[in-house]
């Protein structure tokens, strides 16, 4: 109370905030964590301003790093994949696309593929001789082989289908498993859960069977027990998710888990939702639930489910488990940046962490999980940030920044988010939009965009602002929307759909023009559009109804655009083509192109470029327009 009553009262927008653009540009990203097999190291991959190292952690010693001046980053699709570990070092795929070996202590790593495309989600043999791996070359995707020791040419494996994910070895080495699926498949769609016999020294396929998927059934995560008999893995085949046993010698399926949010969305390679204990008895599994996270312990003869307490940890992910049972994930919450933890008997410990963690707690808004009817007759889902700052208060209604989400086919979730905090600790809020489309609400909720992409999507970020208004959180006449890629088509809708209800629009890397998208994205996503859209050349009439390239007439209220000039995903052309219809017709714009940036900005010195502009933008526009 007394806080509160020493608070110095200044305008919303204008609040003085320790959440600088230098802060945010020194940001580190934590982007997976393994245990070594049969040891107590712990190793991570880290970036900070695009430069990404792989450390290593051995048991009551300090880190190291293992990648020297590679840079470490899986190179198939959206990236993710970036190393495995071995009993005595890791295996890591450099941004080059060759993969490289490391030992622990001394040394420095030895390439063991020829720079030869890209790779991704390299997976050791348990004997250490071999690593699978997916290779790309050319827009054709394998599942290659190669002897850890680059004493031989790598070969093809497994090839035919379009995409594969996720490789796995059993623990005697004689079988893997993996996901595979094709166009116009997302991997979120359909996919197959394939399962292959191996021998021969190098190993060859001998048998191979698919055991579940299809176009229709997603699968994610195949994982061998640790006695090798059976293969876990998660599925959709309904509403909710479910963690399935399949036995290997009967080939009967147990459903272990059921009703229940579990299947990630796979944009990126090495995604991982839980690990079996080595002891074969529990499975730990992490649920999505109204946009937080929840770790379980899965006990597969009983089917008992026991919560696991992490304390104020609300966000985790890519959970491994060493041989003696003791977990790492990295974890945060809205007031604690991402960490690598582990837990062992109900204790955790901070391994590593991602900011400095000098920015109080009272300067970092809570989030709360809303919801709102549509007018269609549905409901849509958000994440609310109130305007916080331990020194400030203001009188009146607050702007409202109302964000989106890219994908679409993804979801925003409570966590440490310094980009909602550049916001909020100015005296902003700030509505996260979790559309129809979004995952972690089921899948009739996801399914809920398809063919209507564009429509649904721009529909509940405009009703989402109005649930607020309506709250008595937002002021009507200061709104703002802001989204990057398929946010970003989302803002651009939303000023054409809805001119002169936003004040003013952000849009970082947007879609402007889905047929020229259609022709330029790359392979991963090339045809997206078929589902989210149409297939062309039926649906032409839709692609050009939700393209806003064909419509930028209407739209009337300031803009500010972003876009990397090395982006493959939304090419440039995609900002470009709207940038000069804008500047012909005198709209309020600035259009900012950072070079050597791609699809999302990684660089401290364009983050700190970035949040300046917007700053400045927000304040000319909305702050300080009449």
């Amino acid at each position: 109370m007394n806080q509160a009553l020493n608070k110095l009262t200044r305008p919303f927008g204008l609040w003085p905030s320790p959440i600088t653009p230098e802060l945010i540009g020194q940001g580190m990203r934590l982007a997976d964590v393994q245990w070594a097999k049969d040891s107590e190291t712990l190793v991570w991959c880290q970036s900070i301003s695009g430069k990404a190292s792989i450390l290593a952690k051995p048991a009551g010693e300090p880190p190291y790093e293992l990648s020297g001046p590679f840079n470490p980053s899986g190179g198939v699709g959206y990236g993710g994949g970036e190393f495995c570990t071995l009993k005595d070092g890791v295996i890591f795929v450099d941004k080059n696309g060759r993969l490289y070996a490391r030992s622990f202590g001394a040394g420095a790593p030895t390439p063991i593929t020829p720079a030869f495309g890209s790779a991704a989600s390299p997976c050791a043999s348990p004997d250490g001789k071999w690593v699978l791996y997916i290779n790309t070359y050319e827009d054709k995707d394998t599942l290659a082989l190669v002897d850890a020791k680059s004493k031989h040419w790598p070969i093809n494996l497994v090839q035919g289908a379009d995409f594969y994910m996720q490789p796995a070895w059993s623990p005697n080495g004689k079988a893997i498993a993996w996901v595979e699926w094709n166009h116009p498949n997302m991997p979120w769609d359909g996919t197959r859960l394939m399962f292959a016999l191996l021998e021969g020294e190098p190993p060859k396929i001998v048998e191979m069977h698919q055991l579940d998927g299809d176009q229709d059934v997603p699968v994610f995560q195949p994982a061998f027990s640790p006695d090798g008999r059976t293969l876990s893995y998660i599925t959709n085949c309904g509403e909710w998710d479910q963690l399935v046993l399949l036995n290997l010698e009967s080939g009967e399926k147990q459903v272990l888990l059921e009703d229940m949010s579990l299947l990630r969305p796979a944009w990126v390679q090495g995604l991982r939702s839980y690990a079996w204990h080595p002891d074969g008895q529990v499975i730990y599994i992490i649920e999505s639930c109204n946009a937080s996270h929840i770790l379980h312990c899965v006990n597969i003869h009983t089917k008992t489910v026991e919560q696991i307490e992490l304390g104020d940890y609300i966000n985790l992910g890519q959970i491994d488990i060493s041989k003696t049972g003791k977990l790492a994930l990295i974890a945060q919450s809205p007031r604690i940046p991402a960490r690598v933890i582990t837990l062992e008997n109900g204790q955790v410990e901070i391994v590593a962490r991602s900011q400095s963690e000098s920015i109080h707690e009272a300067d970092l808004a809570m989030p709360e999980h809303i919801e709102w009817p549509t007018s269609d007759g549905a409901h849509a889902y958000g994440i609310y940030y109130p305007p916080t700052n331990r020194c400030y208060t203001a009188e009146g209604l607050p702007p409202v920044v109302v964000a989106i989400h890219g994908g679409p086919t993804s979801q925003v979730s409570m966590g440490y988010d310094l980009d909602a905090a550049f916001f909020t600790s100015r005296g902003y809020g700030y509505l996260q939009v979790n559309y129809r489309g979004s995952t972690g609400y089921g899948r009739s909720y996801m399914l809920a965009l398809r063919q209507r992409w564009g429509e649904v999507d721009t529909l509940d970020a405009f009703e989402g602002s109005q649930a607020l208004v309506s709250m008595g959180l937002a002021d009507p006449n200061r709104l703002v929307i802001k989204g990057g890629s398929a946010g970003g088509y989302t803002v651009l809708n939303a000023l054409i759909r809805y001119p002169g209800y936003f004040k003013a629009g952000i849009c970082l890397y947007g879609v402007s023009n889905l047929f020229t998208l259609e022709m330029d994205t790359h392979k991963f996503e090339s045809h997206y559009n078929a589902t989210l859209v149409g297939e062309l050349p039926e649906a032409a009439s839709r692609f050009q109804a939700w393209s806003p390239i064909f419509h930028v007439e209407k739209i009337k209220d300031p803009i500010a655009i972003f876009q990397g000039s090395e982006d493959k995903v939304v090419p440039p052309n995609q900002s470009e083509t709207i940038v000069a219809a804008l500047k012909s017709r005198g709209v309020p714009h600035e259009y900012h192109l950072y070079e050597g940036e791609g699809h999302g900005f990684r660089k401290s010195e364009t983050l700190v470029a970035y949040y300046k502009a917007v700053e400045r933008f927000l304040q000319q526009y909305v702050i300080f327009s009449s």
